[in-house]
């Protein structure tokens, strides 16, 4: 779009200025906008890094024609290098004032346990604890270690240094998945609001000896995946009723109404979510923290069947017209009108085949249904028109409406000639899945 009295839109308008205020440099001879300092233009203005000096050429490793990272080899062969953790470990020591004497024998360690890139990572990361100004006892930097953050490196480096020492007496052995689930359940429960924390902390507390308490005699304690579910669903139930005004738990669970709301809101998690409250709520009744048990009576599982949105009536009854018309493909209007009329699902559609069909009883068996279902005049009339048009393809396929999953499924043609085959336009001699078959 432009203006009348305009040759240009605005954005070619824009392009042209630009290009116009531009001026070759006497540098690179490209054309470009001239800094007044200068006399050249941007990029020779600020020029940036020096190009590498060496070209491309075959990587002493791998055979391959790459830039050269170093010691004649590619960053892909360099990064395998087995001897880069000794390097890093000795260029640690160097650089440290007063490094430990544990650190060579950490490396060869690392190196063990590692793949080269991953040893380096590793061996980085330590040394970035003893930069620090911490302690470096060995117990202590090892603590430190578990606290330094959440990079894959850093849990590595928590797990072979605890390793490590364990294995010469340095430090008392630590079970690191032990400490990383207890910050995972800690964060949990700081999640929760202020408010509501209190009763979230008892729950964590009541799990943990509850499994303690399993383990003791012998019976299937709770994983720490289960713990983590249960805490997370109470932490999810505490937003949501922060959320609606509610900053008490006696209060907040009077009624049912908003644990109905909170589980509506998550449906594929009910189950597991209603479970989880029930615990809590078990718990929390025999503690005094609440009266009555809002979950008591709330089934588990939701009714099966369809229970999205349905169509609008005047659009069915448009559906159901063109379903009833002699313009529409034989397999539409019947999936069409066994979904609209009878409720039939996806599945059911696909499992139909021509055994299921009655024609004394007008009537055909859906699924897992326990009883054949009575068609109406327009179902049964699309199901007539199915079979004819089946006739016709002349294929031993016995599914009624052939789709992408049940095509392949029996399908063969008998002997015939590619006119009297599929007679389609575009079809190839002597065979119905070409292009143009009903998907």
């Amino acid at each position: 779009m432009r203006r009348k009295d305009a040759v240009l839109c605005q954005a070619c308008n824009q392009r042209e200025r630009r290009r116009a205020a531009q001026r070759p440099c006497p540098r690179c001879g490209r054309p470009g906008y001239l800094r007044d300092d200068t006399g050249w233009c941007g990029p020779c203005s600020h020029p940036g890094p020096p190009p590498r000096q060496q070209p491309p050429r075959p990587c002493a490793d791998c055979g391959e024609v790459r830039r050269h990272f170093a010691h004649g080899l590619c960053s892909r062969c360099y990064q395998r290098r087995p001897g880069r953790a000794a390097v890093t470990a000795a260029n640690l020591i160097a650089r440290l004032e007063d490094p430990p004497g544990w650190l060579g024998e950490f490396a060869d360690h690392a190196a063990a346990s590692y793949s080269p890139r991953w040893a380096v990572a590793v061996i980085t990361s330590l040394g970035r604890l003893l930069a620090d100004a911490g302690p470096r006892h060995p117990q202590a930097l090892l603590e430190r270690s578990r606290r330094a953050g959440t990079r894959p490196e850093d849990r590595a480096l928590a797990r072979v240094l605890g390793d490590f020492f364990a294995a010469r007496g340095l430090a008392l052995p630590a079970d690191q998945a032990a400490a990383l689930a207890a910050a995972r359940r800690q964060r949990l429960v700081d999640a929760v609001p202020a408010p509501l924390r209190p009763a979230a902390a008892g729950f964590c507390g009541q799990l943990l000896h509850g499994r303690d308490r399993a383990r003791r005699a012998g019976t299937r304690p709770r994983a720490d995946k289960t713990i983590e579910r249960r805490l997370r669903a109470v932490r999810d139930m505490a937003v949501f009723l922060c959320g609606h005004g509610k900053d008490d738990w006696a209060t907040a669970t009077a009624t049912v109404f908003d644990v109905e709301a909170f589980l509506a809101a998550r449906p594929a998690d009910r189950p597991s979510g209603l479970r989880a409250l029930r615990h809590f709520f078990t718990w929390a009744r025999a503690g005094k923290l609440v009266l009555t048990d809002p979950t008591r009576g709330l089934p588990a599982r939701q009714p099966r069947g369809y229970q999205g949105p349905t169509a609008l009536l005047e659009l069915q009854r448009c559906l159901f017209r063109r379903w009833t018309g002699d313009g529409v493909h034989p397999h539409e209007a019947l999936a069409g009108l066994l979904t609209l009329v009878h409720g039939a699902s996806n599945e059911e559609l696909r499992g139909l085949s021509s055994g299921d069909i009655d024609p004394a009883a007008r009537a055909v068996r859906l699924g897992r249904r326990p009883q054949p279902v009575p068609l109406d005049p327009a179902t049964w009339a699309a199901v007539e028109r199915c079979l004819r048009y089946q006739q016709e393809l002349r294929t031993a396929n016995p599914h009624l409406l052939v789709t992408r999953k049940t095509k392949a499924t029996g399908h063969r043609h008998q002997k015939t000639t590619p006119a009297t085959c599929c007679a389609r336009p575009g079809s190839l001699p002597g065979c119905c899945a070409a292009p143009g078959w009903p998907a």
